[in-house]
């Protein structure tokens, strides 16, 4: 049976309380799960006391198979139970397909617009030369 320690919605409407559960991974998100091992209010101020884990269970669980879900496992780096390794996406930041393709739009225009002026003011700078003398 493949465990996972993950949240549980619970909470009214726009008022999210999640619990943190150990649940086989088949079981439905708020549905059945075997043991509750915590708690996250995401309401609460970032200072406050958002996030209580019980980490002798935590403990017992990790011992015992369970993979913790990627909300879960910054919890448990910051309790100093688990090790989260970093992540790199260096394409994540770039823009979309559509939206390069409106920048290099962009600066083709923008560049054609250089040219232009360039254009005029050596149009202009060379008959005042011929009039001097």
């Amino acid at each position: 049976m493949a465990l996972k320690i993950r949240l549980a919605r619970a909470g009214s409407k726009k008022r999210p309380y999640y619990h943190i559960v150990v649940a086989d991974v088949r079981a439905p998100r708020d549905g059945r799960f075997i043991e509750q091992l915590g708690a996250w209010n995401p309401m609460l101020a970032k200072d406050a006391e958002r996030v209580t884990l019980n980490e002798e269970r935590i403990k017992h669980w990790l011992e015992h198979g369970a993979q913790p879900t990627d909300r879960v496992l910054r919890f448990l780096d910051a309790a100093g139970l688990a090790k989260r390794p970093a992540r790199a996406n260096p394409q994540k930041g770039e823009p979309g397909k559509k939206a390069q393709e409106r920048l290099a739009a962009a600066r083709q225009a923008e560049e054609e617009a250089k040219a232009a002026a360039a254009e005029a003011s050596a149009s202009e700078a060379a008959p005042a030369e011929e009039a001097t003398s």
